[in-house]
């Protein structure tokens, strides 16, 4: 893939959620804001995991820079993936953006004692989600120094 004219380079970012509404809305605010970014979705923590490890049917996946993960998952809790990444000598380098809609303090402290990157409670406004999703884009692609895919 060749870098565009303005230098940003597109990412590969792994969506882990189980609403199809907050799916729809993370992708759409990747197609209105034209971001390049390439956007793959799995719907449970186990699926989340398989995909990271390349296991199954993601077998040939490819390894996502940046990982959008809701905490209250079927099958594998968020918390749970959590831990399971930061504690993969592979997969803790990926940075890890918590989305959800869990305001709980509780779960703000054990998401940062887990080591995410961020914590980001979902807005119910769909413009203001739009917008949410567009700055964790622009953080991600512009701001901050990813480090190369493993």
């Amino acid at each position: 893939m060749t870098a565009p004219a303005d230098g940003k380079s597109p990412i590969e970012v792994l969506l882990v959620e189980d609403d199809p509404g907050d799916v729809l809305m993370t992708q759409e605010a990747f197609e209105e804001h034209k971001l390049r970014n390439r956007l793959t979705v799995v719907s449970d923590g186990a699926e989340a995991l398989a995909y990271l490890r390349r296991e199954g049917q993601y077998a040939d996946a490819v390894a996502p820079d940046l990982i959008l993960l809701d905490l209250n998952l079927p099958r594998r809790d968020g918390r749970e993936v959590l831990e399971e990444i930061k504690k993969d000598q592979e997969l803790r380098r990926i940075p890890v953006v918590v989305l959800t809609t869990s305001q709980a303090d509780e779960d703000i402290l054990r998401s940062y004692q887990l080591h995410a990157n961020a914590y980001v409670t979902k807005p119910v406004d769909f413009e203001r989600f739009i917008s949410v999703v567009r700055q964790i884009d622009e953080f991600f692609v512009s701001v901050v120094k990813l480090p190369p895919r493993g």
